[in-house]
């Protein structure tokens, strides 16, 4: 196996969601290398659905503030597609559960202890300290064909910046609030906002960075058909 396909694994398998950053600022160009490498990811009819909104400095510090303002006052969310199926069920309900309590054991947060999950809950509006925040839109119009598209340049983004050294935490929870968000960056209606991933150099001195969830073996997911037994 070859240098170059070794690299590509370790930038797939090491890739975590990170929730702590240093304030080392992350180089623009660097940014927009990184999208210029995901805008290759495939998508049907090579329509790239993608719309990116690169948030650094002071617009990226209004926009926390905003969405904490939301956050502290316990405003519901309003995010304008489901996420999450509407009733949970077996195996994904437990998957969810052991990813909670995990990170949240990792913090030595109790159960039942509210505050301190809220306060983990508004560090996602921080941006978990990253000095840039990239949040993903999408035409409203568009099918579902198109979000599977979607989904494959994010990932391609975040194995892109793991190669360089970056950590990356994708997050739905920047969409709860769409209308700050659409009305901070000049965000048109007609647009869906997806999610933000918060991109910068990981703290690796951050609890939270030291957990990172199971995953289950290929044999949960796999079957495989061939003929002759």
């Amino acid at each position: 196996m070859n240098n170059s396909v070794i690299a590509v694994e370790q930038s797939i398998t090491s890739r975590k969601s990170v929730r702590g950053f240093l304030p080392r600022p992350v180089p623009l160009e660097l940014v927009e290398r990184l999208l210029a490498v995901a805008a290759f990811a495939p998508s049907g009819s090579n329509i790239q659905p993608w719309k990116v909104h690169v948030v650094i400095g002071e617009c990226r510090d209004r926009l926390s503030a905003a969405l904490m303002e939301a956050h502290r006052s316990s405003t519901p969310a309003q995010r304008e597609y489901d996420y999450y199926p509407t009733t949970w069920r077996s195996p994904y309900i437990e998957r969810r559960r052991a990813t909670g309590w995990g990170l949240y054991g990792t913090l030595n947060i109790q159960k039942g202890d509210k505050q301190a999950m809220s306060r983990q809950l508004g560090k996602n509006y921080e941006f978990f300290g990253a000095p840039c925040v990239l949040f993903f839109t999408i035409d409203d119009d568009l099918g579902k064909g198109s979000w599977l598209d979607y989904g494959m340049f994010l990932q391609s983004f975040m194995i892109a910046a793991t190669s360089h050294g970056l950590g990356t935490c994708p997050q739905a929870a920047l969409a709860n609030y769409p209308d700050i968000v659409k009305r901070h960056l000049d965000i048109p209606d007609n647009q869906v906002v997806i999610c933000g991933i918060s991109v910068g150099y990981e703290d690796v001195e951050e609890v939270a960075n030291q957990f990172r969830p199971d995953r289950v073996d290929i044999s949960d997911f796999v079957t495989l058909h061939r003929d002759g037994g």
